[in-house]
């Protein structure tokens, strides 16, 4: 599939983080955009975002549906040569499992259904690192554990966070689909870890929240946890590629920046180092525990075959926080 063949196309959750960033590169190739939202109330603040980040928004259309009901699904679909598919049902933590794992599980085969019977071509699923590394692994040599697009959370893992299962969950239902039911209908998975960077939207959301806890001293101690950082930047792109690489159906590809992955207080240090007063409420110390062992993911695969050319993690960090103080964000 190269570019030229894709001249409709349809991105589910336009109006998230990463949905924003998707819609505004899209739309700077030329291509019409679609992109459901639940309610058109907020399309404002949608073409707003779009336009700041330098895109005209003459070729958006929107429409409405939601990953909990059929209703709208046909209509969004109709006539699309690809499906970016980035939208999560909205959950909350202190929500039962059931209800974070079900509406991610059948919203996923909802999307997948509508566009086979729609004819489309192409679906860029966004998963997550979430649905490959959160069951633990032997470590190697160095003490760590590594991680590629051959390993998968397991949904038994002791423990499970509900957002990992669910995306576990709703990412294997996806592969099943094209496999059982697919039609022709061709899928490609990206797993992005943590996405930060720079936002187009007016409110800070998703990691944007984090990096306002670090800062406004809600973090007194930092969690022991070390992850991946992409850029959002970087994550749009590498969806506009997944569409148009042809050999990249089938495949899962992880994305995230070069070098060693970082801790929470990894981050409180780099902010602290960079931003001064800023930042001189963000932690000092991790909460009590032992040491947990490294963590290596592996992105060779996006790099090769997406020409995935990741900014470094240290570079994201800064310039998410940059962004946010210019924009009174930070409070």
């Amino acid at each position: 599939m190269t570019p030229s063949d894709t001249n409709n196309v349809l991105v589910t959750g336009g109006s998230g983080y990463l949905g924003t960033r998707v819609l505004t590169d899209l739309l700077n190739t030329g291509v019409h955009v679609r992109t459901t939202v639940r309610s058109l109330d907020g399309e404002p603040a949608l073409r707003e975002a779009v336009r700041r980040g330098g895109a005209d928004d003459t070729d958006l259309e929107l429409v409405v549906a939601s990953l909990t009901d059929d209703a709208g699904w046909d209509a969004a679909t109709d006539g699309v040569d690809g499906v970016y598919h980035l939208a999560t049902p909205m959950t909350h933590a202190t929500e039962p499992r059931e209800l974070v794992v079900t509406p991610a599980h059948d919203g996923t085969v909802r999307v997948l259904r509508a566009a086979a019977r729609a004819g489309v071509r192409r679906v860029v699923l966004t998963s997550s690192f979430a649905a490959v590394g959160y069951s633990p692994k032997p470590v190697n040599a160095d003490g760590a554990r590594e991680y590629d697009e051959s390993d998968w959370t397991d949904p038994e893992t002791p423990d499970l966070p509900a957002y990992p299962l669910s995306k576990a969950v709703a990412e294997r239902a996806a592969w099943d689909f094209v496999e059982q039911q697919g039609a022709g209908l061709e899928l490609v998975a990206l797993n992005p870890t943590w996405i930060a960077g720079p936002s187009l939207t007016s409110d800070a959301r998703s990691s944007l929240q984090a990096f306002a806890a670090i800062l406004g001293g809600h973090m007194p101690l930092a969690p022991r946890q070390r992850f991946g950082i992409a850029d959002v930047r970087d994550v749009s792109a590498a969806h506009l590629a997944a569409m148009s690489t042809p050999d990249a159906a089938g495949k899962r590809y992880l994305l995230l920046a070069d070098g060693p992955t970082i801790s929470w207080l990894g981050v409180a240090t780099l902010l602290r180092d960079h931003f001064g007063d800023l930042a001189a409420k963000a932690p000092t110390e991790e909460v009590p525990g032992d040491d947990l062992p490294g963590l290596v993911i592996h992105n060779e695969r996006a790099k090769t075959e997406l020409g995935f050319a990741p900014r470094p993690a240290e570079a994201t960090i800064i310039e998410t926080v940059e962004d946010m103080r210019e924009r009174g964000m930070l409070g």
